[in-house]
């Protein structure tokens, strides 16, 4: 009876101390999508280990608990997905694919959740959903494996990488441990509990020491000598091959473009060109969108935005203004005002 006791304590203090982790670092995220997503990953495996843990001590829990618990279970794989894609971005927000992307897994949790609801479809959720849901866990797992050995998360010497790879592991351990164990829950969450604990110790490290859990790279600055051929290199790229056109671009592109690591350009931006690569694209598209402006100035604003690469009219009119000083509005209503006073001055002698 002692070992039930035991066992069930160490099982549960995983789901709760993920929880607990969960909200602290969604607090102190402070819009960092990284640490979000971090959040949201360890606050889906707590929610999960939870429901299989008392389910496992309590066989006739609500039924309404077992459908959150693989709810929550369906979000691990994304969560995870998404948490290494912000990783490897360059700003805040997501791109439009991971946009609608993240729309529809949303749609069809909530579809799925409201329309077949496990108390109306148990024989649904228990021979249909639960292996769907174990395999979009896996193909999630497998898409994040890619990403994570295109962007060598393992390299010694980078603490934040190694936390995700970290992630990535031990969530390929609890996925394992619910497709082999089955109904032996207490070993998910005792996989749960050494997961969520030793990424609380590592983001407590990093928080006492002053910096984000997923930081860019921690590195000298580059010689303006080494760094000038580089920097010339990437202009180029830029003008020939006008990437910045494209509203889905990141860091990562364009360092394997480049042939340089993503680390090493995104110090190259910020320590040499005293810019980070978001706004450093900005520029770009601020660049174009004036040269939109001038030539075709009949062209719908949102049409402008779009062509120029922003994905939205607020970042573009936020982005233009911040390097221009005035409105886009008003930057055509000045070239235009200026092309009717002097209509012919392109062929005056």
């Amino acid at each position: 009876m002692l070992s039930q006791h035991l066992l069930f304590f160490f099982a549960m203090l995983g789901a709760f101390n993920g929880i607990g982790i969960a909200t602290f670092l969604w607090w102190r995220a402070r819009g960092e999508a990284t640490q979000r997503w971090l959040a949201l990953l360890i606050l889906a495996v707590g929610v999960r280990t939870g429901k299989s843990v008392v389910f496992y001590f309590w066989p006739d829990i609500p039924v309404v608990a077992l459908q959150i618990g693989l709810t929550a279970c369906f979000m691990i794989g994304p969560c995870l997905f998404f948490l290494m894609r912000a990783a490897m971005g360059d700003g805040q927000a997501l791109a439009r694919v991971d946009r609608w992307h993240l729309a529809a897994l949303l749609l069809v949790v909530l579809a799925v959740n409201i329309l077949l609801p496990y108390s109306g479809h148990p024989h649904l959720w228990r021979h249909t959903l639960t292996p769907g849901i174990n395999l979009a866990w896996l193909g999630y797992l497998l898409a994040t494996t890619v990403l994570a050995l295109g962007h060598r998360a393992w390299q010694p010497g980078r603490p934040a990488r190694l936390l995700l790879l970290g992630a990535l592991v031990g969530v390929w351990l609890i996925w394992a441990a619910y497709y082999t164990a089955g109904y032996t829950s207490y070993i998910v969450g005792a996989l749960s509990f050494t997961f969520v604990l030793a990424t609380s110790a590592l983001v407590c490290l990093r928080l006492r020491n002053g910096q984000p859990v997923v930081a860019p790279y921690q590195d000298r600055r580059i010689a303006d000598d080494e760094a000038a051929p580089q920097l010339q290199a990437l202009a180029e790229l830029m003008t020939r091959e006008r990437l910045h056109l494209d509203p889905g671009l990141t860091l990562p592109r364009v360092s394997r473009r480049l042939g340089i690591p993503q680390t090493r350009l995104s110090q190259l931006l910020n320590d040499n060109a005293q810019t980070s690569f978001k706004q450093y694209l900005a520029q770009l598209r601020v660049v174009e969108a004036r040269q939109l402006l001038q030539q075709q100035p009949a062209k719908p604003m949102e049409a402008v935005a779009e062509e120029a690469g922003f994905q939205s009219m607020s970042t573009f009119y936020s982005a233009f203004k911040r390097v221009e000083g005035i409105t886009p509005a008003a930057f055509r209503a000045a070239a235009t005002g200026s092309q009717n006073r002097f209509p012919d001055s392109g062929n005056r002698s």
